[in-house]
């Protein structure tokens, strides 16, 4: 085992000016706002959507179920959790009416009108529809509607995709920013 630094990007938005323009989800794919009974959804979405990307070796508990579980818990538990800018993506198959969660972001306020998006992915088989785009807005508006002003997330440098989303929807870079984390070396 050995430390390794990873460059991630700390990006705010300015929730005072205009937002952009909503984007529509496509027919089959539904928001579905923030209920605890959907607490182990967002965890096995979360999962989903990290255990194999970087994202999970600088932060190891997004690489196993239980962890995003435990993660869960602890954001949602928390005085600062916001559900109005937490959200799950539902996508139904036309062909049996099953329900597969495939997108999750979850937000967090401090008492400074700022508030922080946490965890925000969409499952690899589902990328590419822009249904990132809807997601992100619809926890901006959540964000907007709880009083909060300023909203900050952090992605990591080698992510350019979703860079390119963040600065789409008016996010700009403020600060670059390095996280230490174990790694095996093979």
């Amino acid at each position: 085992m050995g430390l390794t630094y990873f460059k991630r990007f700390l990006m705010e938005i300015d929730l005072s000016g205009r937002l952009s323009d909503a984007a529509q989800l496509p027919s089959a794919y539904r928001l579905v706002p923030w209920d605890e009974a959907l607490l182990e959804a967002h965890a096995d979405v979360k999962y989903r959507c990290f255990h194999a990307e970087i994202d999970a070796h600088v932060f190891p508990s997004l690489g196993y179920p239980e962890g995003c579980l435990r993660l869960m818990r602890d954001i949602t538990g928390g005085e600062s959790f916001l559900p109005q800018a937490t959200w799950l993506l539902a996508c139904t198959d036309p062909r049996n009416s099953r329900v597969d969660y495939c997108g999750t972001i979850q937000g967090l306020r401090d008492g400074d009108r700022r508030g922080s998006v946490q965890n925000f992915g969409v499952v690899p088989a589902h990328r590419g529809r822009g249904l990132g785009t809807v997601l992100l807005q619809r926890s901006l508006e959540g964000f907007r509607a709880a009083g909060v002003g300023r909203v900050t997330l952090e992605v990591t440098a080698e992510n350019q995709d979703a860079q390119r989303l963040y600065q789409r929807l008016g996010f700009r870079c403020v600060r670059t920013v390095y996280k230490t984390a174990e790694v095996a070396y093979a």
